[in-house]
């Protein structure tokens, strides 16, 4: 005999139907509809869950996610299905929602049933999902109607009456929570009525945007080149744009490379590379400014890049300031031929990708994005999003950054955030135009926009663009997509690795 548990699939609806009429064969007219078993196993895959014997479906659970504060304890089966449509089910949900468990009764002495609470609740612990709850059937009451609902689920847990349902449930640790009245009109063995039912998940994670979060608020800034009376006028418009994005809740904010050169305008007179190094002088003051706001607005922030002076060598530097006071950071790999002219700047060699709270980010530094062996080794690292501060002075140099970072989206499997600089700085050197267009990059499948842009902003315009993206549609992708690059490359002929 062979057992397997494994997802619900389509193809398995014709069993689905005859194992369901042989479970509740006084309800055989209520067998679930293709379209509904179609959409189930389209928007949940992984809570869509059956077992085979020898091959044959012998047991069911089906399931959803939802945000269990909008619907609270008193509720019925149609409000948490939203009447049977499943528009309930949210993956940024807090709470899996069991709405059905039947086994053939042919194969009851397997335990099966056990076999799918179990992968239930390892789903749940998957997923950091607060609890399992579900409105379980009493369908023994009909037999005891004299007693109230709640003296029958006292004899049922003092083992004094057997229910086949509410007995199961509670052997496997789900705790009574309250008699739901009217909860399944056509239930007429339960008098319409259902217990409410919960296991806890002991591994729950309360604190918001932890590694298993899938889905994380992403804020770019495109900020104007403009002229600033001193440092303080300048901390002001940076925690402008803090505040905002820590009123939208963002996890992470990105600013522009080199997007503090406007205070280079105090030393337009020295040559190019001297007033970069009087920058650099600003920049450790800058970057503890930054972090306090990250903490103090609880984001983390990509402080685009800042000069660095360091043993007579100037490089190109992006901070990343976690909002628990940690302070990363990347030093620009691949220098420009402008830079290297005019600032005699240095190129890193730290290839990393950074832990944060909401999972592996990596971080490369606008040129850096062109060169696509860079955010492969990220990738390989567990990196699943990426962030690109750029400065570009014109159309087609700013398209190069863009055409690239939306080609390393879609060969490294991730999202790729790209913030850059608008407008004109006359009055300082080697910085007087920009052009931008902040965007987000998709891969390119079915669960991302047809066009495998997340969203951008309006080129040239100074603002903010504000775009939440989903991590699991990453694993998805990696396991059932279309393509899948990153397994199907061909390592027995071409590797790329770190020296």
């Amino acid at each position: 005999m062979q057992i397997e548990t494994r997802p619900l699939r389509v193809e398995d609806y014709p069993g689905l139907v005859e194992t369901m009429k042989r479970a509740y064969p006084q309800m055989s007219e209520y067998v679930w509809s293709k379209k509904s078993i179609e959409k189930l196993t389209r928007i949940f895959p992984k809570g869509q869950i059956c077992i085979t014997v020898d091959g044959k479906l012998a047991a069911v659970a089906l399931s959803i996610i939802v945000n269990y504060d909008e619907f609270g304890d008193d509720h019925t089966y149609s409000d948490i299905t939203g009447n049977y449509t499943f528009n309930t089910h949210t993956s940024t949900g807090n709470v899996l929602y069991g709405i059905e468990v039947f086994v053939d009764p042919e194969f009851r002495e397997l335990r099966l049933g056990r076999r799918l609470y179990d992968a239930r609740k390892e789903l749940c612990e998957l997923l950091n999902l607060r609890s399992i709850i579900l409105g379980g059937r009493i369908p023994n009451y009909h037999k005891h109607s004299e007693l109230s609902p709640r003296e029958y689920i006292r004899r049922v847990r003092d083992k004094e009456i057997y229910d086949p349902v509410l007995s199961f449930q509670l052997s496997n640790n789900f705790l009574p929570i309250r008699v739901l009245k009217k909860y399944l009109p056509e239930d007429e063995s339960s008098k319409e009525n259902a217990v409410l039912l919960q296991w806890n998940n002991i591994y729950y994670s309360k604190k918001p945007n932890t590694m298993q979060d899938s889905i994380i608020r992403l804020g770019l800034v495109q900020w104007q080149m403009r002229h600033f009376k001193d440092i303080d006028a300048f901390y002001e418009q940076v925690e402008f744009f803090v505040d905002v994005m820590g009123d939208y809740k963002a996890d992470f904010v990105l600013f522009p490379e080199l997007f503090n050169t406007p205070l280079l305008a105090p030393f337009n007179k020295l040559s190019e590379r001297d007033s970069m190094i009087e920058l650099a002088k600003l920049t450790e003051e800058i970057k503890m400014k930054i972090s306090d706001l990250a903490i103090s607005y609880n984001v983390n922030i990509i402080s685009g890049s800042m000069p660095v002076f360091e043993n007579n060598d100037l490089y190109n530097v992006s901070y990343l300031l976690h909002r628990d006071g940690r302070i990363d950071e990347y030093r620009k790999i691949h220098i420009t031929p402008n830079e290297k002219k005019y600032y005699g700047m240095k190129g890193g060699s730290e290839i990393r990708v950074f832990d944060t709270d909401c999972g592996k980010i990596g971080l490369v530094i606008c040129y850096d994005v062109e060169f696509p062996e860079l955010p492969r080794i990220l990738a390989d690292q567990g990196m699943k999003i990426l962030f690109v501060p750029y400065l570009t002075d014109t159309q087609n140099a700013y398209m190069r950054v863009r055409h690239c970072a939306a080609a390393r989206a879609i060969e490294n499997e991730c999202y790729v955030a790209i913030a850059g600089c608008v407008g004109n700085l006359p009055g300082v050197n080697n910085m007087d135009i920009q052009f931008g267009q902040a965007a987000v990059f998709t891969p390119s499948d079915f669960a991302f926009p047809s066009n495998a842009v997340k969203g951008e902003a309006t080129p040239n315009t100074e603002m903010t663009l504000i775009v939440d993206v989903d991590l699991n549609l990453l694993k998805d992708l990696h396991h059932n997509g279309s393509v899948q690059v990153m397994k199907d490359r061909r390592k027995d002929l071409y590797e790329t690795y770190l020296k």
